[in-house]
């Protein structure tokens, strides 16, 4: 009979699995879920709250529909069940309703409603009351003063995709996400002179992100581990859709007291009520924002010059074998020309060294030009290139003449406004030198050269 294993390593991956598996019941309940009243949407609570109209609106809806024509889309292509509900008519009709400024009068469904009061009409015709009486015609359909027209325009999928992950010697795991998009436009329509009164449209995002991990690891020779977990986030359509057209709703009765189509009770309210000014900071975030839903700050993020300090490690690569990380130390200075180009410069400090063979430190600076990806965002990608000159002190071993080197930089990295004037980046370069022997040898295929990783912190002063 084999002894079982007993390792550290081996009882904290068993360990690890056990819990896995307890967290996989909980992830996936099996028991099933009573009945209960159905979610609100993050709209629905600003909705609700919005003052009372001086008169409340008789409003009809015909159809109120998904526009788009898009299916389901599958790893396969598509299937026959539509990318967003159908049912967006009875959604904007509950929130007419809730909103407390419409009367929503039946107009989808305008054929069953005659047809239903044809019958009574034919069994009141044909029949008394209780005292003998003939029974009276219908009071006639109440009539709507505004029609409201529109409907779902646009369902974008996969606007922004991700992800990122990492495994080691099969242990690892993973995230990715997805973003899509759904549009609603809403309009106002006199049923006197067929003017259009108002029209508003909103977008929300709908998120979808999943983690997973897991390990594949031989934990003795003969014994293979694997574990696995995962869990996924997928924001409901149809809530998504709810909470458009609630923002829709809202904001055609906001832009209607505005514009003096309908009043409220309170007149004075206007221009104090809570739900106007939120709808103000709504209007004034969106437009500080792309087409990605990510927050932007136009023509504002890293204008005219910034002064900044930065550090990091570096390791040379040469003619000697285990070089050696050291830190480095800078100063850099930037000018905008451009949202996207910039000019910049730095002066650096630090030490070449390799174990046991050489050290020496330096002191270079350098020119180049910085190209921004995403100006207007808080975090973005940038690469700089230029050039620039490393004075290098006598180092053991030297072989040549050589102390001045002129070099080729070039970085890639990313900036994070952490306020409107203050941004941090991290970037990861090389260093080129056009004369070899930074290390005080030549030979090799190529010249001397060092990689660095850095962080840099700056101040734009001007913001």
């Amino acid at each position: 009979m084999k002894k079982l294993p007993t390792s550290p390593f081996v009882l904290l991956m068993l360990g690890a699995a056990l819990l896995l598996g307890g967290c996989a019941n909980y992830l996936q309940p099996f028991n099933v879920a009573e009945a209960r009243p159905g979610l609100q949407s993050h709209a629905h609570g600003a909705l609700t709250d919005l003052p009372a109209p001086q008169q409340k609106i008789v409003a009809a809806v015909y159809r109120f529909r998904d526009q788009t024509g898009q299916y389901k889309p599958t790893e396969g292509g598509s299937t026959f069940s539509t990318a967003v509900t159908q049912g967006a008519t009875a959604i904007l009709m509950r929130a007419l309703e809730e909103s407390g400024w419409f009367v929503p009068i039946e107009r989808e469904g305008l054929s069953n409603l005659l047809n239903e009061r044809q019958i009574i009409q034919s069994i009141r015709a044909q029949n008394a009351d209780p005292d003998g009486e003939r029974l009276g015609a219908l009071p006639p359909l109440l009539y709507a003063g505004v029609i409201l027209e529109g409907g779902i325009v646009g369902y974008d999928t996969n606007v922004l995709t991700g992800g990122a992950g990492a495994r080691y010697f099969g242990i690892g795991a993973s995230g990715e996400y997805r973003q899509d998009q759904v549009t609603i436009y809403l309009r106002a329509v006199s049923t006197q002179s067929g003017r259009v009164l108002k029209s508003v449209h909103t977008t929300k995002t709908i998120l979808s992100q999943k983690l997973d991990g897991g390990a594949f690891a031989f934990v003795e020779v003969d014994r293979l581990l694997e574990t696995e977990a995962g869990f996924s986030f997928n924001e409901p359509p149809v809530l998504a859709v709810t909470e458009a057209i609630e923002q829709a709703v809202k904001s055609l009765v906001i832009e209607g007291v505005r514009e003096n189509l309908w009043s409220l009770a309170d007149p004075d309210l206007s221009q104090a009520d809570p739900a106007f000014a939120q709808y103000d900071a709504a209007k004034a975030e969106t437009a500080q924002r792309d087409y990605f839903d990510r927050s932007v700050r136009r023509g504002q993020n890293r204008p005219g010059l910034g002064f900044g300090l930065g550090g990091g490690v570096q390791r040379y690569q040469g003619n000697y074998r285990d070089p050696l990380e050291r830190p480095t130390a800078s100063v850099h200075l930037r000018g905008n020309l451009t949202p996207r180009w910039a000019l910049g410069g730095s002066a650096s400090a630090g030490e070449l060294a390799a174990d046991r063979t050489f050290a020496g430190a330096y002191l270079a600076a350098d020119l180049h030009t910085i190209y921004t990806l995403l100006p207007e965002s808080r975090l973005t990608p940038f690469m700089q290139a230029g050039g620039g000159v490393l004075v290098r002190e006598a180092v053991e071993r030297q072989r040549t003449d050589d102390q001045v080197f002129p070099y080729l930089t070039g970085a890639a990295g990313l900036e994070l406004m952490v306020t409107p004037r203050l941004g941090l980046s991290m970037a990861f370069g090389n260093d080129y030198a056009l004369i070899d022997g930074l290390d005080g040898v030549t030979g090799g295929t190529g010249h001397d050269s060092i990689w660095s990783l850095r962080t840099r912190v700056t101040w734009y002063p001007f913001n």
